[in-house]
């Protein structure tokens, strides 16, 4: 005898037939991929249909199994970065579904895993959009201009000679975790690539403070800023305060380091005019 089955009913039969032998869920997944030959490329959306993805696979390592597809069939894998796959490096960024890293919060691409999606879901997976970051190759983008920002006062210097003693100047422990939370910034530009404005402030920001809050980095802290600051507008927007880039941020670093870095540019700007001609 024929019988019907509701939405619910349905839903539960695809995914007792998606089981995998060791009773976990494997994905059928529609990707939908941006592929593009060049920087200099126009650059198109292309499909593909992924079978079989288990649901504890990385995001990246889903790719992998992409590209191994594609390698069987005599096609060019997909170009996309990575290193450390643990969340630390920062090189794997991709807008997927529109959102920088992913739907999980505080989480790097390399660190998302499959079991944030469904069987039968469309993904859409983009290298970061910005005019900051232009588009090497398919997920590849040239994000030289933060090393061009770290370049212009992303560090400390100090006259040659013998190490000084361990702990020989004293920090007190709240401004030493301050400068902590500053510098677990990662590089990674989903700030960049989720702002509406493509400004690279929280970046900047994070990596002027965790020198800037130190007693080591006070010497330079505003020759720093000002031309850190200058620098980043060479390739960045203005922010507005959007707070997109801190939802974003895969180490959850907050906007009140933009705020920081804005009233120490505005100190510079008359500080260090005052003082150029001594």
């Amino acid at each position: 005898m024929a019988t019907s089955t509701n939405g619910s009913d349905h839903g539960k039969a695809a995914a007792a037939a998606a089981a995998a032998p060791d009773g976990h869920a494997n994905l059928d997944l529609t990707l939908h991929i941006w592929r593009q030959a060049g920087p200099d490329d126009a650059g198109a959306f292309k499909t593909y249909e992924l079978r079989d993805v288990s649901e504890d696979m990385s995001f990246l390592e889903m790719l992998d199994l992409l590209n191994e597809e594609l390698v069987m069939k005599d096609e060019e894998p997909i170009e996309f970065e990575h290193d450390c796959r643990e969340g630390i490096c920062g090189s794997c960024g991709l807008m997927i579904n529109g959102q920088a890293h992913g739907p999980q919060l505080g989480t790097a691409t390399c660190q998302l895993h499959m079991r944030q999606y469904r069987s039968g879901d469309t993904i859409i997976i983009e290298p970061w959009r910005a005019a900051g970051f232009p588009v090497m190759k398919d997920l590849v983008v040239n994000r030289d201009a933060f090393d061009r920002i770290v370049e212009a006062g992303g560090f400390i210097s100090a006259n040659s000679g013998g190490a000084p003693d361990a702990n020989l100047m004293l920090i007190g422990k709240e401004v030493a975790d301050l400068s902590m939370d500053a510098a677990q910034c990662i590089g990674c530009g989903a700030c960049v690539a989720s702002c509406p404005n493509g400004a690279a402030q929280l970046f900047t920001s994070a990596k002027a403070a965790h020198l800037n809050l130190l007693p080591q980095g006070q010497p330079e802290r505003y020759e720093r800023v000002e031309s850190m600051v200058d620098t980043m507008e060479e390739y960045f927007g203005s922010c507005t305060n959007h707070g997109e880039c801190e939802s974003a941020c895969p180490k959850g670093i907050s906007i009140d380091f933009i705020a920081m870095l804005n009233a120490d540019y505005l100190k510079a700007k008359f500080r260090n005019r005052r003082t150029a001609g001594a």
